[in-house]
């Protein structure tokens, strides 16, 4: 059977078998959904599945805990879960329940979370390491030490505590950092529903027009699609758009301003991430095109480098070989190109790096670096290559064409076997492509 996210039981449970088989026999893994969290009095946000618990289950309800014993003769994986409840299923709608939790979703076997104080110590005795997130949620740890702590002052009696704890995330990131079919028919729909979206910003943009406007006209897309937004929507009108993680999205767009709109869909709980920046009238000028055309350099020299075998690192590094080029060329910056590398003079105009990973989550889990080194691409990884120029408004070591400009061109990448896939093509890139479709609105 399915999940909401389309994705079958039986492959959630290879998920955690697999994540049971690097854990070993003698090890215990919990895994606590995430909080429900108040945002105003009795007002709740909406809640998200905690992505772990998501990836290894599809299962989407507050208060539970999925615990994993590989090797248990009477079951290895176990939810605990609320309750069938029809007065409160009345009020905040259906529940899964323990049965539910068998029957559906494939577990060994569930119980109610009340019984959780009960069970779990009696989980952890005889077990030599637990896996978990430590500090990520601090009540939840304190249970969890209580847990232990009961298990220890059984020792005299025979009881086996666990004397190693080890971070969940070494297993479970790199499982989650490579992305099977499933996935990728996901990330896919929420790519395709980005694509939608920002078109239909830029169809929408006029001079006069506010940014919260144009911020509807992309979530309605969204919504319309059965996604909602993956993080809060950036919409950036004139030097608002040098503000990395601009949030406002309440000024006016003037003839003449580039807008920076920087959002994606999260569907069925994978992410897409898209940036494009655009004149509102429909026409850059020719500083705002000259910079445009230096990021776009910039994102073709990273994507070249997106193929298996390769560094990750090598994308951002030729990303910023390109820029640096760039504004030296266009009296941004002054000196040898090697030099201004070198020195980081760069990172006046360009602050961040060139991407990161995605997926459950935008900025999805994964390392980066292996024993100190960039780790190479392999086919399966996602990542966004986004670079970027933004000239303070105040700058006045540039001539005044040149301030208060914000551009950032941003796609999402798959590495495949033979090099990469842009999941988010389709959408006008290039100022060229921009302004032919804008005339056409």
């Amino acid at each position: 059977m399915a999940s909401p996210t389309g994705i079958t039981a039986a492959s959630y449970l290879k998920r955690r078998r697999q994540l049971m088989r690097l854990a070993g026999n003698d090890a215990i893994l919990i895994l606590p959904s995430a909080p429900e969290r108040v945002r105003s009095r009795d007002t709740h946000h909406a809640y998200r599945p905690d992505s772990d618990l998501w990836y290894l289950t599809g299962f989407a309800e507050p208060d539970a805990v999925l615990v994993l014993v590989p090797g248990r003769k009477h079951g290895e994986a176990l939810l605990f879960c609320r309750e069938r409840d029809p007065e409160r299923e009345g009020w905040d709608g259906p529940r899964v329940g323990p049965e539910g939790a068998v029957e559906t979703l494939g577990m060994d076997d569930a119980y109610p979370i009340e019984d959780l104080d009960e069970i779990l110590p009696g989980l952890l005795e005889g077990r030599t390491r637990v896996y978990y997130h430590f500090g990520r949620d601090t009540e939840f740890d304190l249970q969890l030490i209580g847990w232990l702590n009961r298990v220890r002052a059984q020792v005299r009696v025979g009881a086996q505590p666990p004397h190693e704890f080890l971070e969940l995330g070494h297993l479970l990131d790199e499982m989650r950092l490579f992305k099977g079919a499933d996935e990728l028919k996901l990330m896919r729909r929420a790519a395709k529903i980005s694509v939608e979206a920002h078109a239909a910003v830029m169809r929408a943009a006029r001079p006069g027009i506010h940014e919260y406007a144009l911020q509807a006209e992309l979530e309605y897309v969204f919504r319309r699609n059965d996604a909602q937004p993956a993080y809060e929507s950036i919409v950036g009108a004139g030097a608002n758009a040098c503000v990395l993680h601009y949030r406002a999205n309440n000024a006016q767009a003037r003839d003449g301003d580039l807008v920076l709109v920087d959002a994606g869909a999260e569907y069925r709980g994978y992410a897409a991430d898209i940036t494009r920046t655009f004149p509102v009238n429909g026409r850059f000028t020719p500083a705002q095109r000259a910079l445009h055309e230096v990021v776009e350099s910039a994102q073709q020299a990273a994507l070249a480098q997106a193929r298996p075998g390769v560094a990750y690192e090598a994308g951002h590094n030729a990303a910023v070989e390109a820029l640096t080029d760039g504004l030296l060329r266009l009296g941004l910056l002054k000196g040898k190109l090697d030099k201004r590398i070198a020195d980081g003079s760069y990172k006046r105009y360009y602050r961040h790096k060139t991407g990161h990973w995605l997926g459950l989550d935008v900025h999805d889990v994964g390392d980066y670096r292996i024993e100190g080194e960039s780790r190479l691409l392999e086919p399966g990884m996602v990542y966004t290559i986004e670079p970027g120029l933004y000239i303070p408004v105040d700058d006045t070591s540039v001539d005044a064409k040149w301030r208060g400009i914000g551009i950032r061109t941003e796609d999402d990448v798959l590495v495949t076997r033979t090099g990469h896939e842009v999941l988010t093509s389709g959408l006008a890139r290039t100022a060229d492509e921009i302004e032919d479709f804008m005339a056409r609105k």
